[in-house]
């Protein structure tokens, strides 16, 4: 629709809403070109070019030449000196963290790994250090850093702050990572589960790209799903929607580590794989089964392929509750490829209620294992009350 026919309120008012349009789509895709930004937004091309050179000019937007298709076009992104954004991503036996510009462009990267059951005032200590060197490395300060993203690998309770169930993340019990944080570091800091900002990473960045309903599966030593459901992440009531290797596929099954039997987790996730092959090939990791199976190995072959089933019958259960458009499979066992992604989706075809023909795309993930950690820095984008001295800029950039 061209924005001409929209009417409410003044020119004023009308024009106030066009930018922060604009604004908010930039923010949320990280860059656009203008062509786009008129797609993304029902304005008029040259509304969008009038509005983004005005922008431009007030320093809220960068404008740059690019080449899409082969035609030159114009990429318009938020100004790189509106500040910066951490993105952290704990897993159970790794940390990553990024430093990004408001585009969503990574300055400086750095990633090390954890002790087995490590403790949260102990890598939160780290967190603290390492980012604090990487500003310098980069010559800014913590002062320039407008929010934290912080990416945890267990359900959180949204009431507390802290994880929903005991046990998931041993030594992480009882903090609320996010009131920790801000206190050492004096900015704002926004926690989520790891599983919902790979999602939100894929579906900014990567994979699921454009489908504003899709589902990651996240594959690796646990088994968690991000869903995005209408171009946002759900939550559930609780905070704790997306608890896909918890669902029960096999009744009175192997005991899980949060404390039921039968999950998928301990059926297809990481630390049973490695136990069910440790009789026939000894102590192994997680990526050496996907690179012997890759490298056409039948034992680490058949396990691979025999997770895929069972991650194939749970997704099916999903498509039947929620009908995604596009799955991706993200995570370390994901990079088996189609190792993986063929058993399971043969599986999601046998069981999924629609034809061939409206089932899901199911794919691999784009950003693999960066994923979560990209997610928890679009994350701090996202909830970030972005200002600058331009007193519009800041009005509009809080809207957004």
């Amino acid at each position: 629709m061209d924005d001409q026919r929209r009417t409410p309120g003044s020119q004023t008012s009308l024009r106030e809403a066009n930018r922060a349009r604009i604004v908010d789509a930039v923010k949320k895709h990280g860059g656009l070109t203008q062509v786009e930004l008129a797609g993304a937004t029902g304005l008029s091309a040259a509304t969008v070019s009038n509005i983004v050179k005005e922008l431009s000019g007030t320093g809220l937007l960068h404008v740059a030449p690019s080449t899409r298709s082969g035609r030159r076009a114009q990429h318009v992104t938020l100004a790189h000196s509106l500040g910066l954004f951490a993105g952290v991503h704990f897993s159970t036996r790794h940390m990553r963290i990024v430093l990004a510009d408001a585009s969503h462009r990574v300055v400086s990267e750095h990633h090390m790994p954890l002790a087995k059951d490590h403790r949260a005032d102990n890598e939160l200590d780290k967190t603290t250090l390492l980012l604090a060197d990487m500003l310098e490395s980069v010559d800014a300060t913590m002062q320039e850093v407008l929010a934290v993203g912080i990416a945890v690998p267990a359900p959180l309770d949204r009431e507390t702050g802290t994880t929903a169930r005991k046990g998931i993340m041993r030594g992480w019990d009882g903090v609320n990572v996010a009131e920790v944080m801000e206190r050492r570091l004096k900015r704002p800091v926004f926690v989520d589960n790891a599983a919902n900002l790979a999602a939100l990473a894929e579906y900014r960045l990567g994979a699921a790209r454009g489908r504003s309903n899709s589902v990651t599966i996240d594959v690796g030593d646990g088994i968690g799903a991000g869903l995005i459901l209408n171009g946002a992440i759900f939550r559930g009531h609780n905070g704790v929607a997306g608890e896909f290797g918890h669902t029960t596929i096999l009744e009175d099954g192997p005991l899980c580590r949060c404390g039921n039997r039968g999950c998928l987790e301990a059926i297809a996730g990481g630390p049973a794989l490695l136990e069910s092959l440790r009789d026939d090939l000894g102590s192994l990791k997680l990526g050496d089964i996907v690179l012997r199976a890759m490298a056409g190995e039948a034992l680490p072959m058949r396990t691979v392929a025999d997770a895929g089933r069972h991650i194939g019958v749970a997704a099916a259960n999903l498509c039947n509750l929620l009908d995604p458009e596009r799955i991706v499979v993200a995570g370390e066992l994901a990079r088996a490829g189609e190792l993986l992604l063929g058993p399971l989706r043969h599986a999601v075809e046998r069981s999924v209620i629609v034809g061939r023909d409206l089932m899901p795309e199911i794919v691999q993930g784009q950003l693999g294992a960066r994923a979560a950690t990209l997610g928890a820095a679009v994350f701090a984008v996202d909830s970030a009350h972005i200002t600058a001295d331009d007193n519009t800029a800041a009005k509009l950039l809080s809207s957004a």
